[in-house]
């Protein structure tokens, strides 16, 4: 496989999980079918100028430059509570899946997914009592849903 494949390889990755090392880049790599070397990977992490960021719960990770910090636990409260508030089912459809809300109340379950970053969003788009949820990819989808829905049954 090719540096170009490798590389988008490596950006997936550490957009997606919370690899905290070059010897675990290597094996997430390897997952993906990619045999290389970490001396090979340091220097991919140094030529794609990756950072590490502190975690909330003050681990560390690598990311790209100027990527936005993790989000807060705050977050995913406020997720979770405007979840149980204001949404009242999913809908499946295409690339996207679809949240209900009650009438007004879609614009703040979409800022509250926003604020969260849960993994595997894309975007949010949201009108008066629906939400439209783009997933990096359709495997994504049903884990999303289903995080989404425990959030709004958990106590």
């Amino acid at each position: 496989m090719s540096q170009r494949e490798r590389e988008r390889a490596i950006l997936d990755i550490v957009d997606d999980q919370p690899i905290s090392t070059q010897s675990g880049l290597v094996r997430a790599l390897g997952r993906r079918g990619f045999e290389i070397t970490q001396a090979t990977v340091s220097r991919d992490v140094r030529r794609l100028g990756l950072v590490k960021v502190r975690a909330a719960d003050g681990s560390s990770r690598y990311a790209r430059a100027g990527a936005t910090p993790p989000p807060t636990p705050a977050a995913r409260r406020v997720l979770q509570s405007t979840l149980r508030e204001f949404a009242t089912d999913f809908a499946v459809g295409g690339g996207l899946f679809a949240i209900k809300t009650h009438s007004g109340c879609a614009n703040a379950v979409g800022n509250a997914m926003d604020e969260a970053e849960v993994p595997g969003v894309v975007a949010t788009l949201a009108g008066d009592d629906t939400i439209f949820v783009l997933t990096r990819n359709a495997g994504d989808r049903p884990r999303v849903i289903s995080e989404l829905q425990a959030l709004m049954r958990e106590a």
